[in-house]
């Protein structure tokens, strides 16, 4: 079956880099396109980045562009998401999700799988 597993969160002072992994299993990443998404206590589950299957293609939201990095390691089956020059308003559980369709979409009602989420805290 679909299963999807985080790794990568923790704590990093304002200005500081993760990389985020997606390990998954029951599909291959040139089926199925990865998005990441972040929650924040209080607030909904946005959208922040997409992999598409086909080709790798990146899709960024707009607040994250130019500090994100989305990738991908095919042999490996796991999306990666680095994250730079982190801000406070960054903090939130991140999650990785995939969907039965090969386009990228960064709602999250387009996916139909998830995975458990990492933590990530920025504080000095």
């Amino acid at each position: 079956q679909v299963q999807l597993v985080e790794s990568g969160g923790g704590l990093v002072q304002p200005g500081g880099s993760l990389r985020l992994s997606c390990a998954a299993s029951g599909f291959t990443l040139d089926s199925y396109p990865i998005g990441w998404f972040r929650q924040a206590p209080g607030k909904e589950r946005e959208g922040v980045s997409c992999i598409s299957a086909r080709d790798g293609s990146p899709y960024y939201a707009d607040s994250v562009k130019g500090r994100f990095t989305i990738s991908r390691d095919v042999a490996k089956n796991t999306a990666y998401l680095q994250i730079n020059s982190l801000k406070p308003e960054d903090a939130a559980i991140y999650y990785c999700a995939t969907r039965r369709s090969r386009g990228c979409r960064l709602g999250p009602s387009h996916y139909d799988y998830w995975g458990q989420g990492t933590q990530v805290t920025v504080s000095s």
